[in-house]
């Protein structure tokens, strides 16, 4: 078993990690106050393929494996300190423009792909609902055939880059009857006449990544914006689900090394009863659980990611990466607060906002309930 990289994806680690640290990192706190990631982030972002890393090249992406894609997010998340924006390019890679390289048709692909790639345009999925949430097919939009096209209504909750969205997968029922069969998915441009967007919710991490609700109302889209055959919905959505939850969770990774960095220089610097607080054995341990933490949440993760390129059904393997990567970034998030004493509680030290950005991970994509059920079912239970 070889734990090494290739010299080429080291090299992009590092470009990445040195251009994340160098370009991303000014003016967080505006952006936090403003609720939104900033324009100009956005399009480095998407010079330097961070918004396309695992999309074919005749689309504009960089055509990498999930494990080379799950690397280089991972030096994304460990450079950026703004933990939104991380979030925001990785729900636009993976919820939306995955799927519509996986599952649109051709022509779909060559218009729409490159502009996401690119960055100049923002990419969203819509599925949840308010009264389907980890109940995902118990939804209520619905999409009726007429003709040529699909008449859209329905209601879209907590919708991430929905109010700067230039494109959205929306779900949506097709033939309720079907039950899950009966889900279909759908490419909906921004400016399609009744797709609105809805006020900003206004949360309590990843704070510069903006979500919303989105309405549908009479919304008619042509047949060609359609993802796989009616029905496959539920497919398109177990195809997305499998990369956001492996690949988007390496940049929780990236930034529990970053806090891991900090906390061992806070402690080395830090001095309490003549001596180095790390020197002293309830600091160090908690440190030291804090390098235990990473060290397996990023095995489990990169595990999941080689499950995904080598075909079949990696959901045991996701799903643990997942549950273990985002339960803990809070653990360790609560334990560098710990050890920054009162200043891990001051929000100008910057030290709190890892927890407050890694609550939602145990919430979106499958909450840890979840997880726990799809990895109990893989046990035969």
């Amino acid at each position: 078993m070889d734990f090494g990289w290739p010299v080429k994806e080291q090299e992009l680690y590092e470009n990445i990690l040195s251009f994340a640290r160098q370009r991303l990192n000014s003016g967080v706190t505006e952006r936090e106050r403003d609720h939104r990631f900033g324009h100009d982030e956005w399009r480095l972002c998407g010079e330097h393929g961070l918004l396309g890393l695992c999309l074919p090249e005749r689309y504009g992406g960089l055509g990498l494996s999930a494990v080379a894609t799950a690397r280089m997010i991972e030096a994304f998340g460990r450079g950026c300190e703004d933990a939104g924006l991380v979030f925001s390019a990785s729900a636009h890679l993976f919820a939306c423009a995955t799927p519509i390289a996986h599952h649109a048709p051709e022509e779909l692909r060559e218009r729409v792909l490159p502009r996401l790639a690119s960055g100049d345009w923002i990419g969203a999925n819509a599925i949840t609902e308010a009264e389907a949430g980890s109940d995902i097919f118990s939804m209520k939009a619905t999409a009726v055939r007429d003709g040529a096209d699909y008449i859209l209504n329905g209601e879209k909750s907590y919708v991430t880059n929905g109010p700067v969205a230039d494109v959205v997968v929306v779900f949506a029922v097709t033939n309720p009857a079907h039950g899950y069969l009966g889900v279909s998915a759908f490419v909906v441009e921004r400016g399609t006449p009744g797709l609105v967007a809805g006020k900003p919710f206004t949360k309590m991490g990843l704070t510069t990544s903006p979500i919303c609700s989105m309405y549908l109302d009479g919304c008619r889209i042509p047949a060609t914006q359609r993802l796989g055959d009616e029905g496959q919905g539920a497919a398109v959505f177990a195809d997305s689900m499998r990369w956001e939850r492996a690949c988007l969770f390496a940049g929780y990774t990236g930034s529990m090394e970053r806090q891991l960095d900090r906390t061992i220089a806070h402690a080395r610097a830090r001095r309490q009863f003549k001596k180095p607080i790390g020197k002293h054995q309830a600091i160090a341990h908690r440190i030291a659980d804090m390098k235990l933490r990473l060290e397996a949440a990023r095995l489990l993760l990169y595990r999941a990611c080689w499950a995904l390129d080598q075909g079949g059904d990696p959901t045991l393997e996701v799903s643990l990466a997942k549950l273990a990567v985002s339960e803990a970034a809070i653990e360790s998030s609560l334990d560098a607060i710990h050890i920054h004493g009162g200043a891990g509680f001051i929000q100008e030290m910057g030290v709190e906002r890892s927890l407050r950005d890694a609550v939602p991970a145990t919430l979106f994509s499958g909450t840890s309930e979840i997880q726990r059920d799809l990895i109990a079912k893989r046990l035969g239970l």
